[in-house]
């Protein structure tokens, strides 16, 4: 029997409403913009970089708190809660952001209704990246700390470029800003684009340079295993121009097999010796690194090895931008770190807490060899939160306890969303401590915030380092350590 397709029941034409389309409206001009999702912190301020262009901006979201109610309020852009209702004039265009899935009301207006929609990397790649010198700065870690560094160099150096990073520049003071020099800093996500379309962000950003500091799996809610993410890599060192430069991790075994091409130019750089740009003659202090690159000395405001390969890499990329070496060490002398990088939020009766972002097992055991370089015998504490998807499986079941075995005491936070995840699949708490114990490492399993800043707090003894590991707010507990270390 064929179905009725006007019939009232859902099909055909009976809920389509007929709109008068604009021929001139295209990503690339459209006037009237909608972005669902807009309080996060790339989406707001691709929004409000359109607006002071002259764009209708609108926008929508389900959290809408403080910081960045407040930074659209100011520029006069006002988040309303998810409806189809935002949608009823019709806009040119539709950002959808990377974390809104079908079932959201908006979604299924827009697709119903049938209007013109993109991601934000496809906004971002016509209206922003397009006709300028992408510097693409990706890899698994130290994507932030990288670009934040090149966008430094370039800035104390005045070439007053665009950026758009994942986190915040303490020189300054925010994460995205769109000018008219021909220079463009983006930190390369490997994360995908929005649910229409799979592909990694960094696929849309139109490099000119790329810079891949390291690979490894991560992000276990879209990625199988590390030959998919090595794929996707590959798809991005496909799209570097002739006239370009891929600059890779000499030292990184993962790298390797994506390294057999000859479209564009490639320099190795790392601590090894097969590396075309060779670090040598490290040295760490509390405040600083130092390492030689060829017959210049360069000195970082940062610790531990890690950082040394984020300053390298970002130190070539300002090279090829044309500083001189003296430019890029005047740059690193007034370079003041970024948030939640091994940031110091507070000292309290000689106990300090320390704000870092690290979730991967590699970025907790380097974050956590940095901090014993930077304030040797001083006893570190790990407080780590697992709540990304990867290690909130137990793909790392082993690798996380040998990272924070690293630590002089461990407290780990409840495993956040367990339930959302295959039995046999989550991370093991319970195994997880005895690893931990096993090493002679004091481990604690706590459930609650308030559990652990009271557990904490009792034991914790002057020149002690608390240093919280998370990549969300963890219930704001760096604050409430310092408030009840003040008690």
């Amino acid at each position: 029997m064929l179905c009725n397709l006007a019939s009232p029941v859902g099909w055909g034409r009976q809920w389509f409403v007929p709109r008068e389309v604009n021929p001139d409206a295209s990503i690339d001009n459209a006037h009237s913009i909608h972005f669902v999702g807009i309080c996060g912190t790339a989406m707001a301020s691709v929004a409000a970089a359109l607006k002071e262009r002259g764009a209708a901006v609108t926008g929508s979201d389900h959290g809408i708190y403080p910081p960045m109610s407040a930074f659209l309020e100011e520029r006069g852009i006002e988040a309303r809660p998810f409806d189809k209702a935002n949608l009823a004039q019709r806009p040119d265009l539709v950002v959808i952001g990377n974390a809104i899935s079908r079932g959201n009301p908006e979604v299924e207006f827009v697709l119903e209704q049938k209007l013109d929609y993109c991601s934000l990397p496809e906004l971002l790649k016509h209206r922003f990246l397009r006709g300028k010198r992408s510097l693409v700065v990706s890899g698994t870690h130290g994507k932030t700390t990288t670009a934040s560094l090149l966008v430094w160099l370039l800035e104390h150096n005045d070439l007053n470029p665009n950026f758009l990073i994942g986190g915040i520049p303490n020189n300054l003071g925010q994460g995205a800003r769109f000018t008219d020099s021909d220079w463009f800093v983006i930190e390369g996500d490997e994360y995908d684009t929005a649910f229409f379309d799979k592909r990694s962000k960094f696929i849309h950003y139109l490099p000119e340079a790329v810079v891949i500091n390291n690979l490894e799996f991560d992000h276990a809610d879209i990625f199988g295993n590390l030959a998919e993410i090595q794929t996707a890599f590959r798809r991005l060192i496909n799209i570097v121009p002739r006239n370009g430069l891929l600059l890779v991790n000499g030292d990184d075994a993962n790298l390797q097999p994506l390294l057999g091409i000859d479209h564009c130019p490639v320099r190795r750089f790392g601590l090894g010796s097969d590396c075309d740009e060779l670090a040598s003659q490290l040295m760490f202090s509390e405040s600083s690194s130092e390492f030689r690159l060829g017959d210049t000395t360069f000195c970082i405001p940062m610790s531990g090895e890690l950082n040394v390969r984020n300053a390298i890499a970002a130190l070539l990329f300002a090279r090829y931008a044309g500083l001189s070496d003296d430019q890029i060490q005047s740059g690193f002398d007034t370079f003041e770190g970024i948030r939640r990088r091994m940031e110091i939020r507070g000292e309290e009766n000689g106990i300090m807490v320390i704000d870092d972002f690290a979730h991967h097992p590699t970025a907790i055991r380097e974050t956590l060899k940095a901090l014993g370089q930077r304030y040797p015998g001083r006893r570190v504490w790990a407080i780590f939160e697992p709540r990304s998807n990867t290690t909130r499986r137990n793909y790392f079941q082993d690798e996380l306890a040998s990272a924070l075995r690293l630590a002089k005491r461990v407290v780990v936070a409840e495993v956040a969303r367990l339930e959302q995840i295959p039995a046999e699949e989550r991370l093991d708490p319970g195994r997880l401590m005895e690893d931990i114990r096993s090493a002679g490492t004091t481990a604690d399993y706590l459930a609650t915030t308030d559990e652990i800043v009271t557990h904490v707090t009792a034991q914790a003894e002057p020149s002690d380092i608390l240093c919280v590991l998370s990549n969300g707010g963890f219930g704001n507990i760096h604050q409430k350590l310092l408030d009840a270390l003040g008690r």
